[in-house]
């Protein structure tokens, strides 16, 4: 399998694919952006507006771009959706409170015409905590398995203290581009 997988990528190593990493503010999009990049995590500022970086995973092209999670700017992340094949949600696990906003949010982003073909990587961060939503539970409370069918992926991680945050990130990644591909 893992054999087959590779050289399905090796054909897709040219293209470039736009991944979307969006949630509320404060749920660890840009950790995770600086986990995947670098290795080690960076100290960030709310991001106002959007980072874009770029790079190669598997001999893959991938241009990431995070989006602001402030109420003030999720009304403009539509303006990001056309050819993105990926999106990123990641969900502060421990706010509670915001929960059902963070589920809204991506109900209606899910709606979008331009993301009918995207694969979803939901990410429940900051797992380190007492007071977290267990995965399992954040899966049902989010409504992912009939709403979006079987090309979404959700995986807990902590990424301001897991070192193992890009594989996590692989993992997933990994999981939902098979899917990706074989649907194509």
């Amino acid at each position: 399998m893992g054999l087959l997988l590779s050289k399905i990528w090796s054909l897709f190593g040219n293209e470039e694919h736009k991944l979307l990493l969006v949630g509320l503010d404060n749920a660890g999009k840009t950790t995770i952006l600086y986990q995947l990049l670098l290795g080690e995590t960076v100290h960030t500022r709310p991001t106002i507006g959007s980072n874009v970086e770029e790079f190669v995973w598997k001999n893959l092209r991938f241009v990431m771009w995070d989006l602001g999670g402030q109420q003030s700017l999720r009304s403009a992340w539509n303006t990001y959706f056309t050819n993105s094949e990926f999106v990123i949600m990641v969900v502060d696990s421990t706010d509670r409170q915001r929960l059902s906003l963070c589920r809204d949010e991506l109900h209606q982003m899910l709606k979008h015409e331009e993301l009918t073909k995207a694969c979803l990587l939901v990410y429940a961060n900051k797992q380190d905590g007492d007071s977290y939503i267990i995965w399992g539970a954040l899966l049902v409370t989010m409504v992912l398995a009939n709403t979006w069918g079987c090309r979404h992926y959700l995986r807990s991680l902590d990424a301001a203290t897991n070192s193992a945050a890009p594989t996590v990130i692989s993992a997933g990644s990994s999981y939902v581009l098979s899917v990706s591909l074989l649907l194509k």
